[in-house]
């Protein structure tokens, strides 16, 4: 075994998942960096500063070699765990006391630098029995090991502080100024905030977790308690993603959160208030080419905005609607280059339109031109296209769409969405989009400025359904059949399941009712609700040839003015889930109301 092979030596930790460096790999999984220590130099062995780092390594090697031999064997149970809990204290005080003592002099505590990495990889172990998690909080590691977060020498660091100690003879410099003296360059040092965020993540793998749900409460309390998000975010400020183990350590950073997000939901909102969200923003609309981060980033941002009204205000407070919006236009008339580029829009996407749930986050929207963008894009025709949809849809919706209701109109918005409305584009299907998606998000957004319009906007959008001989009310009338079919045989089938229930003696409580609702509502109930909402209000414009045309196709096509009421009483009994009680009860008489006129 060489000298380089000795000073990358590290101990077997088990599996862990790899980075992506390929096409064939998962994106969002990491590999360890490379060893933290590597590369053999020259030095000059005349020099005696050279002779006593050249001690040091020589000690190092032989301090490896004997920790080989002793764990060679060893078995790991509790006890092995705390030792090495308890080695992992004293070196880390060892290597605080000596930092103190010698701050200027970093090759006095270069060997309790490289010990204290070398326990912390040791305790990857600890990832592979998680129910000895609590070990790490009752000895205080996980204290310790947050400490180390803000571990003040990095790599870069270390050989700055070498280098200056070395600098008269490294003549070389002046050619080569990117490089230490030969002297530092014949050691590695590790990265000690990097080796922790590494060892977090791997504790904290969300299988590993889910295999000791008592242990992994214990860790992620822990942590929380000891503000690892804050520790992590400014730990993530210090690094230069130009290297590749610090990018590495961005990356492994983000995968604590996600796993941490996924295994306790409700830390999304403490993490964003400490400074995630901000970094996120920052990361994202940084000018730096497009990378596994940026799109991990995207991700992460994605997943604090779900289902969560305080990360989505808070992102709005921060300009983060603006951010998404610039990011965004990007791909107004240009396609994402590779499908993980597709990825991160759509994740941008998932993003906008989360925080349009909350309805300060639409008069931002409104005011920083994402209506205007989003009508680009449809015109556009590129992939943005049918994510662009599903933002209007989101942010037009009930009451706190009306005023981008109102601005869509003025923008010209209808001459966007109706020849959408009057064909479903080959496109969309080729992109793996399906017909019901489109024909929903379409519906939803009549249906929206139905409900929101007034006065002369709502004119120009009744008139629309006059143009050429009804030929929109004529469309409204195909989906309504094709819609109405698919629903009764899913209710056909729905039937037939609840008589093999009931006779089988099973009870169909109300957890099976609402089970059943959803099916319905996925096989089309809910586009066929749209439609026939549609349908009565432009029956109720005090337009007679819209109403006269929608009775005669339903007439010539053997449909039922009781069907339509049928199902808009069904809409009305289910709307306002989420809203308050005064607003559902009297959207409930408002729909009601236009039934008895129809």
């Amino acid at each position: 075994m060489d000298v380089g092979e000795l000073l990358s030596y590290q101990p077997d930790r088990g599996a862990k998942r790899p980075r992506e460096e390929d096409g064939d790999e998962d994106p969002k999984v990491k590999q360890k960096p490379p060893g933290a220590r590597e590369h053999g130099r020259h030095a000059e062995p005349d020099d005696p500063d050279a002779e006593e780092l050249g001690g040091n390594r020589k000690r190092v090697l032989e301090k490896l070699m004997d920790h080989d031999d002793d764990q060679e064997g060893e078995p790991v149970d509790e006890s092995s765990v705390k030792k090495m809990i308890l080695t992992f204290e004293k070196r880390s005080y060892k290597n605080q006391e000596l930092r103190i003592k010698f701050p200027d002099s970093p090759e006095k505590f270069m060997e309790a630098e490289l010990d204290l990495n070398d326990i912390i990889q040791e305790m990857h172990v600890i990832a592979t029995m998680p129910d000895l998690y609590h070990l790490l909080v009752e000895l205080n590691a996980i204290h310790s090991l947050l400490g180390l977060l803000s571990h003040e020498n990095t790599d870069i660091l270390f050989l700055k502080k070498l280098l200056l100690k070395f600098r008269p003879k490294a003549v070389f410099l002046r050619t080569i100024p990117k490089f230490p003296c030969p002297y530092v360059l014949s050691v590695r040092f590790p990265h000690i905030a990097i080796a922790v965020v590494d060892l977090l993540q791997e504790l904290t793998d969300i299988d590993t977790l889910h295999e000791s749900e008592e242990g992994a409460e214990v860790l992620i309390d822990a942590l929380l308690e000891g503000q690892v998000v804050a520790l992590l975010v400014q730990n993530m400020e210090r690094l230069d993603e130009q290297v590749k183990e610090e990018a590495d350590g961005v990356y492994n950073t983000l995968a604590i959160v996600e796993n941490m997000a996924e295994f306790r939901p409700d830390m999304c909102t403490e993490a964003s208030q400490q400074g995630l969200m901000q970094w996120l923003l920052k990361r994202i609309k940084a000018k730096m080419p497009f990378d596994a981060n940026k799109l991990y980033c995207s991700e992460i941002l994605a997943i604090l905005l779900q289902n969560n009204d305080s990360t989505r205000e808070l992102l709005g407070e921060v300009d983060g609607i603006d951010v998404l919006l610039q990011q965004l236009s990007v791909f107004k008339r240009h396609n994402p280059a590779t499908a993980e580029e597709q990825e991160m829009m759509e994740n941008l996407f998932d993003a906008l339109c989360s925080c349009l749930m909350l309805g300060a986050n639409r008069d931002r929207f409104l005011k920083g031109e994402g209506l205007q963008l989003m009508n680009l894009m449809l015109r556009e025709k590129k992939m943005s296209r049918m994510s662009a949809l599903k933002v209007l849809d989101h942010g037009m919706i009930g009451p706190e769409g009306s005023d981008n209701c109102h601005k869509f109109v003025d923008i010209l918005g209808l001459r966007t969405i109706f020849p959408l409305f009057m064909k479903t584009p080959k496109k969309m299907r080729k992109a793996g989009v399906s017909d019901k998606e489109h024909e929903e998000h379409v519906c939803s957004i009549i249906a929206s400025m139905l409900r929101n319009l007034k006065a002369q906007q709502r004119s120009r959008l009744l008139n629309k359904f006059t143009e050429n001989d009804c030929e929109k009310v004529d469309r409204l009338m195909e989906l309504h059949f094709k819609y109405l079919e698919a629903v009764q045989a899913a209710d056909k089938r729905i039937e037939g399941e609840k008589h093999d229930m009931v006779r089988r003696g099973e009870i169909i409580d109300d957890a099976m009712e609402d089970e059943f609702y959803l099916r319905r509502l996925d096989a089309g109930l809910f586009v066929l609700q749209l439609l026939c909402y549609i349908m009565v209000e432009i029956s109720n414009s005090g337009i007679p040839q819209l109403q006269q045309r929608v009775h005669q196709i339903l007439n010539l096509r053997g449909g039922s003015v009781k069907v339509v009421r049928h199902i808009m009483r069904e809409y009305a009994e289910n709307i306002g889930d989420g809203k308050s009680e005064e607003f559902k009860e009297s959207e409930q008489k408002r729909i009601m109301d236009l039934l008895e006129c129809f």
